[in-house]
């Protein structure tokens, strides 16, 4: 079916070409985006079932969530736990209340998923309407959204969102991004109109989340490949033969020798002859053969069935990362030592640090527009842009053991660091657990100074009273014609500077005299 273009009223013409771009790439791509959300959801039906297998077995419910491990297994081991910033404090810019107003710890997830499964995930980032969080973050997948790549500036030029559809799947509202408009169209009737349109200074709204991007191919690609799809099928199929097996070939085979069909009877249920537990066949004696010879042939064994089963999960295993106890059904010898499970993990540890790669520039730019939107400034996305970024949690799976005896070599080497957030992350503590930590340390800290304070005081009215007593012992001996140096040094004084005058009470030399009158 050809792509029907619309027009939308008091949108410019170039606007109207660039929806009409960015809905006929939606609907080009809707068909294999769907393909690749059934064989996530097990929901793809198997074709091409051999011919030898009766009609009524391709219609059973048989699947594997082959697929939809390889995606989630790597998903969940990308983690974004919280943003970092080395220019300042995020929490006093009020990133706490916008991480936890969009809920990003799930929200992220859910686009990199999206991501894994259409290979491209978008995320949105705007102004809240009322009773709505100040800025809103939202991702979408490459069935409702899409956009225009400008390769120079590495960012998309154009965005669109698709945000209702009627019952028919027909669109009847759209958001459209351009570098500092968001434009808000409704389809109503057979027209479209423009309902709002809003201006901003904060750049482009619309940035692209992709996995394994490349060049030539800025939107990424699927992680469910045409090869996991094709190695899913075999599997599926080769459950089925195996479940006709089971139907047919696992009871045990019989024939007979001198037997006319009179013993089976008259519509007979094949299921009754062969649960039947005791079977009787009378002699004839008026025969040739007055007693049925009978034979079996022993039950056929499904070992071929599960062994072909086993190669198509290793040959999925191979192509998706995983290792092959993620998938292998058969052959598990006893868990393996540490060591070994980490070299059986290590592919999907190097997918999921570069899935972490790919998505991080535009998770970056997403986190410094919601920060100088939610403080209404946009020069602030220049400020933060350079140097913010999401925090992952490691890739590899480490024990808290493991995590702080490593902490703690670094930390011996730059002692330094132990009084710093990073000095917490290497021990292994959560940023719940470090927030806290550095919350308790500075309550401590107050309640010391503010008790050093108080003994501080006493301490000083007691030197106080003890300078002023050296001071009158001193002043008494030089009065009395001592030495000004040897007098300070006999009441606790030494090194006391002196600038050359003396008590009125002693007649000091002419000559002197004039001197210090000098100086």
């Amino acid at each position: 079916m050809a792509f029907q273009r619309i027009t939308i009223k008091d949108l410019p013409d170039d606007e109207n070409t660039s929806v009409n771009v960015m809905l006929e790439q939606i609907e080009s791509k809707t068909r294999r985006n769907l393909l690749r959300r059934s064989y996530y959801e097990s929901k793809h039906a198997v074709r091409q079932v051999a011919a030898i297998l009766p009609p009524a077995y391709s219609t059973l419910a048989t699947t594997v969530g082959w697929t939809a491990k390889a995606v989630d297994m790597l998903n969940r081991r990308c983690n974004v736990d919280t943003f970092t910033w080395t220019g300042g404090d995020l929490a006093s810019l009020g990133f706490n209340e916008l991480w936890s107003e969009n809920s990003l710890g799930s929200e992220i997830g859910q686009g990199s998923t999206a991501s894994l499964i259409h290979a491209s995930a978008f995320v949105s980032t705007t102004a809240g309407e009322a009773g709505e969080p100040d800025v809103g973050i939202h991702f979408f997948d490459a069935l409702d959204a899409t956009g225009i790549w400008n390769a120079r500036t590495r960012r998309l030029s154009a965005g669109l969102v698709i945000d209702a559809r009627n019952k028919d799947g027909v669109v009847i509202g759209l958001t459209l991004h351009l570098p500092g408009v968001v434009v808000t169209c409704e389809k109503s009737g057979p027209k479209w109109s423009v309902t709002d349109r809003a201006e901003h200074g904060y750049g482009m709204t619309l940035d692209l989340l992709p996995y394994r991007p490349r060049t030539g191919r800025a939107f990424g690609a699927s992680r469910i490949s045409r090869p996991m799809m094709a190695i899913q099928d075999m599997a599926i199929r080769e459950l089925l033969r195996l479940e006709g097996h089971m139907d047919v070939y696992s009871f045990p085979e019989m024939w007979m020798l001198g037997a006319d069909l009179s013993i089976f009877g008259d519509n007979v249920d094949p299921f009754q002859v062969m649960l039947g537990r005791i079977k009787g066949i009378p002699d004839d004696e008026d025969a040739v053969n007055p007693r049925v010879d009978v034979k079996q042939f022993a039950a056929s064994s499904p070992e071929p069935h599960l062994a072909a089963l086993n190669a198509h999960a290793k040959l999925f295993a191979r192509e998706s990362g995983l290792p092959d106890s993620s998938l292998a059904i058969t052959q598990m010898a006893n868990p393996t030592s540490a060591e070994s499970y980490d070299a059986a993990q290590h592919d999907l540890i190097a997918e999921a640090e570069g899935a972490q790669d790919d998505w991080t520039p535009a998770l970056a730019q997403v986190g410094a527009r919601a920060l100088a939107m939610k403080a209404k400034d946009p020069s602030l996305i220049a400020t933060l842009e350079p140097t913010l970024r999401p925090k992952w949690r490691p890739a590899q799976f480490l024990s808290r053991a493991a995590e702080a005896d490593a902490g703690m070599k670094q930390l011996s080497v730059m002692p330094w660091l132990a009084e710093t957030s990073v000095g917490l992350e290497l021990l292994g503590l959560s940023d719940e657990q470090a927030r806290r930590a550095d919350a308790e340390r500075k309550r401590a800290e107050a309640a010391a100074r503010v008790s050093g304070l108080l003994n501080a005081g006493e301490s000083d009215l007691d030197i106080a009273a003890s300078v002023k007593a050296k001071a009158e012992a001193m002043g008494m001996l030089i009065r009395s014609g001592a030495d000004p140096e040897d007098a300070a040094e006999r009441v606790g004084m030494p090194n006391l500077k002196f600038t050359g005058a003396t008590p009125v009470t002693l007649r000091q030399p002419v000559t002197d005299a004039a001197k210090l009158e000098d100086k």
